[in-house]
């Protein structure tokens, strides 16, 4: 995709988000937008980012660390989110890069995740993962276990949760599973919501979304 058409979906993304947010009288400055840059090189994010975008998304480590680091040092102030599943093997690296982590999921993760902030001194903002359709080929807590894994990675782990993430069955209804979401977040005193993607953002954002992840309508479709 061209840069120009590149920016021009930024543009339009922002602008949904506004409409989206008045349409709930919501502050719009209370949504941030995760562009997802998964797939995407430098040439491609480098326009997003001349068009004022800051927060990124990736979901392979391997791969951020290949291309983010020379763009955060010629551009500082960048943010970067791991939004993919993780491995706990990863969970060092992924916190020396990533500003927040959107997919903790189990035990031996989020332990991993516990000793590499203890060790490096660094605090990404953490998600957990809530599996809302209980698919079994998705990364994901059981909404049923969700309250319990939350206290386990406060009280185990000693991890700072701040919000949580879904990604509803493609063949669903979405607003269901982030209404689900957002009550099990506010039972658990939540204030963050990782929901919605290009299809999606302004449903989620009616049920409370403050991160949406966006790909496609600001990059176009990936190879």
């Amino acid at each position: 995709m061209p840069p120009t058409a590149i920016s021009d979906g930024l543009v339009a993304v922002r602008r949904d988000i506004a409409r989206a947010c008045a349409e709930v009288r919501r502050d719009p400055a209370g949504v941030t937008l995760v562009a997802i840059s998964k797939t995407f090189g430098p040439d491609a994010i480098e326009p997003v980012i001349a068009a004022g975008q800051r927060v990124f998304g990736e979901n392979r480590v391997q791969e951020a660390k290949s291309k983010w680091p020379a763009l955060t040092a010629k551009h500082p102030g960048l943010e970067l989110h791991m939004v993919g599943p993780l491995q706990s093997n990863k969970a060092k690296e992924s916190v020396a890069l990533f500003d927040a982590i959107h997919s903790i999921d189990r035990p031996s993760l989020a332990e991993a995740v516990g000793k590499a902030i203890a060790a490096q001194s660094r605090r990404p903002t953490l998600f957990v993962e809530i599996n809302t359709g209980a698919e079994p080929q998705k990364a994901g807590v059981l909404p049923r276990d969700a309250d319990a894994f939350i206290v386990r990675c406060r009280d185990g782990y000693g991890l700072t949760i701040a919000g949580l993430m879904c990604i509803p069955p493609a063949a669903e209804a979405s607003a269901p599973h982030f209404a689900l979401t957002a009550k099990i977040a506010a039972r658990n005193g939540l204030k963050l919501l990782s929901m919605g993607m290009s299809a999606d953002f302004a449903v989620a954002i009616a049920f409370g979304a403050t991160h949406v992840r966006v790909g496609t309508a600001i990059f176009g479709a990936r190879g």
